[in-house]
């Protein structure tokens, strides 16, 4: 027994059929340059629902729910018919080079969820109907050539979870309206020309992810930003953002994994508290104004991956700054620590030597850090970087240090360091840079430097150094 299952083919149907291939076909007509060929389908040997990057709904007969031509070097316009796709729920064109303004017909697309058109070359301004697409959950923008302002009507769309405008030209304020977003988790608007605060209305949100760097924000952060105990990312950086953190930032944020705060005004302690956020993998708060000690118990935080606290005003009076060196040690992904500025004191703690063997930079230069450079410190194997300038550092360089054979970058310049320079250096064939410039070095050049065929720069001036440098290489330069 043979059973048929069909649907009827009305007039209504192919009135509607034909309006999607219409549509599509505009769409095509707006594409100057279509490097793959991801196009070529769209022809009449094929139905439309079964076009490159054409997703048709099982439901509604023939008619188009999702486009996607995400990332295909496509060059062209945005054509106004796509507004005809009443259907579509899903458009994915980033990672091409559409150019031009944004179609307004889009607010026709009453039924879209997504619309993904970031990393290309649209221009003019955010469209403020898009609040007629009032189903919308992600909207991502970013990497365009938008501008004017931050439109506050898409605080209306209240379905809303993810909003990406970063890497674009706009300017004015964050609207307060925002705070209506009550679904919203991510939001991500740096790399503008934004100014004003922070609004206050943010902390009504779920956000988990906030990324509003790179702007001329001002003032202080809300108070009610730290009721947002699901956030993970919080990246402020390079604003004119003033003020003291909360110290139960830590307490605030028990998920967090990336803090970056740096090239701003705040002053106050760095929260002890941090160590509670247990997540935590990167702390960046360099280029502030932050006082007093470094949290001494951050070595609990153990998936932390790097952290750079420099040029601030951290440290004390004591004469023992580097105490929490010793917390750090139980790090043990840590790779990168920078602490260079002008106000640590205290003795450099033989610790050093036992970090996490995956630590590729170390950079306590610029300090008061005295003692010496402790044996042991070749078990760091990993080590790229290792900046201890223009500290009161005394004794001889470790021979050991040539069992760094991955480190490109030697910078022990104006410190006390007396005896002989290690020959074994001659083993770091990798090095890019050497500076022990203004020690107290004595003896021979070490022959075998001329191993080292990465060098560019070589500094050993103001020492008791002597002998020829035996280095050939362009672009070679010393002093």
């Amino acid at each position: 027994m043979c059973i048929h299952l069909w649907r009827p083919i009305t007039a209504n149907n192919m009135q509607q059929n034909e309006t999607d291939r219409l549509a599509l076909i505009a769409f095509k007509d707006g594409i100057t340059h279509d490097p793959l060929g991801m196009l070529n389908s769209w022809n009449d040997s094929l139905h439309f629902c079964r076009w490159s990057g054409v997703h048709c709904s099982r439901r509604h007969v023939h008619r188009v729910t999702q486009l996607n031509l995400f990332s295909y070097g496509l060059v062209g316009s945005l054509s106004p018919h796509i507004g005809n796709l009443t259907f579509l729920r899903t458009i994915i064109l980033q990672n091409n080079s559409f150019h031009g303004k944004l179609s307004s017909k889009i607010n026709g697309l009453f039924r879209l969820q997504v619309l993904l058109l970031s990393n290309n070359y649209f221009e003019g301004k955010v469209p403020t109907n898009l609040t007629y697409c009032s189903e919308l959950r992600v909207l991502n923008l970013t990497d365009n050539k938008l501008d004017g302002k931050f439109p506050e009507e898409l605080g209306s769309l209240s379905k809303l979870k993810y909003l990406g405008l970063s890497r674009n030209n706009l300017t004015g304020k964050i609207p307060a309206s925002l705070g209506n977003l009550s679904s919203l988790t991510q939001l991500s608007a740096g790399y503008n020309n934004l100014e004003g605060s922070i609004p206050e209305e943010l902390g009504r949100t779920i956000l988990y992810f906030i990324q509003l760097g790179f702007n001329r924000l001002t003032g202080t952060i809300p108070s009610s930003m730290y009721n947002l105990s699901n956030m993970r990312y919080f990246l402020l950086i390079d604003n004119q953002l003033e003020g003291s953190l909360s110290q139960d930032m830590g307490a605030a944020f028990p998920h967090l994994r990336l803090l970056s705060l740096f090239g701003n005004r705040f002053t106050g302690h760095v929260p002890v508290s941090l160590s509670n956020a247990s997540m935590l993998e990167q702390i960046f708060l360099h280029n502030n104004s932050f006082t007093g000690p470094v949290p001494p118990n951050l070595g609990r935080l153990q998936n932390l991956l790097v952290i750079s606290m420099a040029q601030n005003q951290l440290g004390s009076s004591k004469g023992d700054d580097l105490n929490f060196i010793d917390s750090l040690a139980n790090c043990t992904q840590l790779r990168v620590i920078q602490f260079h500025q002008k106000f640590l004191k205290g003795h450099l703690v033989s610790t050093i030597a036992n970090f996490s063997t995956h630590i590729s930079r170390i950079n306590l230069g610029f300090n008061q850090i005295h003692g010496t450079i402790p044996s042991g410190i070749e078990n760091l194997v990993n080590l790229t970087y290792l900046s201890l300038v223009r500290n009161h550092l005394t004794g001889s360089i470790p021979s050991d240090i040539g069992k760094l054979y991955q480190l490109q970058v030697l910078g022990l310049f104006e410190n006390r360091l007396s005896g002989r320079m290690p020959s074994s250096v001659g083993n770091l064939t990798l090095l890019n840079v050497i500076d022990l410039s203004s020690n107290n070095l004595m003896g021979e050049i070490p022959s075998n430097l001329a191993a080292c065929q990465n060098l560019v720069r070589l500094h050993l001036s103001n020492n008791n150094l002597n002998g020829p440098i035996r280095i050939i290489r362009e672009d070679f330069t010393t002093p």
